[in-house]
């Protein structure tokens, strides 16, 4: 039997109260807007759709899939109940020292349970639901891995991107410039080649994770996928393509991409919150064999308005990132690092500091914003005192209402570096830079000693309050 799979982290977050089924919904309207609904409600559990309309029982879709901690704490291997604070310093320590483990070729798999080749393939076969009311049809691929091969040194690349079915066998694939799918593709297409390449919608979870995280260039996400999970992830190759596919995925189907080959392509509703990418002619995939599982499930991630699935795995881990490149640059007394879900985990950054001299929540301030993880569509970045805590929004507007010299402590920043998915990007694919907004709110430095006291109980009376009254208070 295959590694861990993601029938196995079903299981895992059934048991600790994070799953809910819902039987009876059908994919163009009600799986979407239903999910639309649990997104928006923080903290509610992933859904799993079961007795699909149209569609055997026991084929299913799940969603929802990452908008908790305790969630994405499962899918690392780490303690359901372990604090934001201590995920993002997992992923820190994760990244200082990445472990990888290369993945091992089996002879088979619970993914060639059903094998259908040529005519046979069909996506249609799959409920894949149309998840935004304004959708220009079914995507597919949402939490998928997009899997190519580098025609000249053979490295094997997986990333997520979007994926829409426009028929039986033909799909498209929408990959931004400058990513690595992006350039693989490219490199086949100079030649005048079809570029080999295999979706997969229907992994566990960490294995979804990484194909949204930045792996350096070279690096294969199998290898990083096998040092979370502690063992090789097991793969069987594709009969067509020869694409390593892992062994216990849920659905995965190969095909080419054909040069100068595209179709019309979206919209759908991005992770900004907003349908800013549009519809554009983008790269066609020709099916030739789809593969699945008995009772296959496929695994949907679906960007949206913020807080969505792509908010919460992705900004823990640009926390870590920020956090060890503020340090890496020098900047002293980081005590947290925060991207709010509600910005996408990327338009708005906190950054908790104990100051140590004047011009030190500035230093931290522009660093974060300018650094590798911290810039990519960057808007506020917020600096706090050691005192206020990045991940309670409440915590973080009150050290803004009330620590912020407006005359002294807002600095705008010109020509930052986004997406065309941002919509304050006017000039879309000429010109895909930001302004954006640095705040030290942060308690003047050369007022530090005399700044009024802050009415809140201290850490030590807190403590005293919950040992004697702990069962009279909140969450008892």
């Amino acid at each position: 039997m295959a590694n861990k799979d993601l029938r196995d982290w079903i299981a895992a977050i059934d048991a600790v109260g994070e799953l809910k089924v819902i039987k009876g919904a059908e994919p163009k309207e009600e799986i979407g807007g239903i999910v639309d609904i649990y997104m928006r409600k923080m903290g509610n559990p992933a859904v799993l759709f079961d007795e699909i309309p149209g569609y055997p029982k026991g084929t299913r879709v799940l969603a929802n899939i990452l908008t908790s901690v305790p969630r994405i704490n499962v899918a690392l291997g780490i303690p359901a109940k372990s604090t934001d604070m201590e995920l993002v310093q997992w992923w820190r320590k994760y990244m200082g020292n990445a472990p990888s483990i290369p993945p091992k070729e089996v002879n088979g798999g619970p993914l060639m349970e059903n094998v259908m080749e040529g005519d046979a393939v069909d996506l249609n076969k799959i409920p894949t639901p149309v998840w935004h009311e304004h959708d220009g049809g079914p995507f597919i691929g949402t939490a998928c891995l997009v899997i190519m091969k580098d025609p000249d040194s053979g490295w094997i690349n997986y990333g997520a991107y979007r994926v829409q079915v426009h028929g039986p066998k033909t799909a498209s694939v929408m990959i931004s410039p400058g990513k690595h799918g992006r350039i693989l593709m490219n490199k086949y297409h100079d030649k005048g080649e079809p570029c080999p390449v295999a979706v997969v919608v229907g992994v566990h979870p960490a294995m979804f994770m990484l194909s949204g995280l930045e792996i350096p260039y070279g690096k294969s996400e199998f290898e990083a996928a096998g040092g979370i999970f502690g063992e090789a992830v097991e793969t069987i190759r594709m009969p067509k393509t020869g694409m390593p596919v892992p062994a216990n995925a849920e659905i995965a189907f190969e095909g080419y991409i054909y040069p100068n080959d595209v179709i019309q392509e979206g919209p759908l509703g991005e992770w900004t919150g907003y349908y800013a990418g549009g519809s554009r002619p983008e790269p066609a995939i020709r099916i030739e064999t789809m593969m699945h599982r008995n009772d296959p499930i496929l695994l949907g991630a679906i960007p949206a308005v913020p807080p969505n699935d792509n908010t919460f795995y992705l900004g823990t881990y640009r926390c870590g990132a920020v956090w060890n490149q503020l340090e890496a640059a020098g900047v002293p007394e980081v005590k947290g690092v925060w991207a709010h879900e509600a910005g996408g985990s990327r338009f708005w950054l906190t950054i908790s500091i104990k100051t140590l001299y004047g011009g030190h929540a500035k230093q931290a301030g522009m660093i974060a914003a300018h650094c590798h993880a911290g810039a990519y569509c960057n808007r506020w970045t917020i600096v706090v005192d050691d005192d206020i805590d990045p991940t309670n929004i409440d915590d973080v507007i009150w050290a803004m209402s009330t620590r912020v010299d407006t005359r002294e402590d807002i600095d705008i920043i010109e020509g930052g570096w986004s997406s065309a998915l941002d919509p304050m990007c006017y000039d879309g694919d000429t010109d895909r830079r930001n302004g954006r907004v640095i705040i030290d709110a942060t308690k003047p430095f050369r007022r530090k000693d005399t700044f009024p006291i802050v009415a809140r109980s201290s850490k030590a009376l807190d403590a005293r309050i919950m040992e004697k009254w702990a069962k009279d208070l909140p969450g008892a």
